[in-house]
């Protein structure tokens, strides 16, 4: 019963932190979207951070299936080799779509996460109660960088999500 009661808040917490990252692709206007001015542009951080949250919800990395539209290495923001070469930066509408994608598969998998199971990523040596806050702490990073940049840049701020 403890872990319902976990599982419960954990999901409500990584709704929240989607809700937040939502507001700040819905807010961006265009220009900053791809603005050549930031090394990581704004689309590429938002769907760096939707990619590894859907990465780090499946049971093992060999579980994992990039979403259909996945671009190789656009995942990476700063590979060993150098910026990331993606010819077509995703749209708002791509990266929106990955959102609901990624909102409907916390839904599905957090109810049934077993929390004292190793994480089931070998570069990540702590159980699956652990990944899910490493998780979100990740998914936070990056909207608020997001936050941060549509503020500073266009004054467009992002109010606090409660969990629902």
């Amino acid at each position: 019963m403890a872990d319902l009661n976990i599982l419960h808040s954990v999901r409500r917490q990584y709704g929240a932190s989607l809700a937040m990252l939502r507001q700040t692709i819905d807010a961006c206007p265009e220009s900053l979207w791809l603005a050549p001015e930031y090394p990581n542009r704004f689309w590429h951080i938002a769907y760096h951070a939707l990619h590894y949250t859907r990465f780090y919800l499946q049971p093992t990395e060999a579980d994992f299936h990039p979403w259909a539209k996945h671009q190789q290495d656009s995942q990476f923001l700063s590979p060993p080799e150098g910026r990331p070469k993606i010819e077509t930066p995703y749209s708002k509408p791509d990266v929106s779509e990955l959102h609901d994608f990624c909102c409907a598969e916390v839904e599905a998998k957090v109810p049934s996460i077993d929390l004292g199971a190793p994480s089931g990523f070998s570069r990540l040596p702590f159980n699956k109660l652990e990944l899910q806050f490493y998780n979100i702490r990740h998914l936070q990073h990056h909207t608020g960088q997001l936050a941060d940049r549509l503020r500073n840049t266009v004054n467009i701020g992002t109010p606090w999500v409660r969990p629902g």
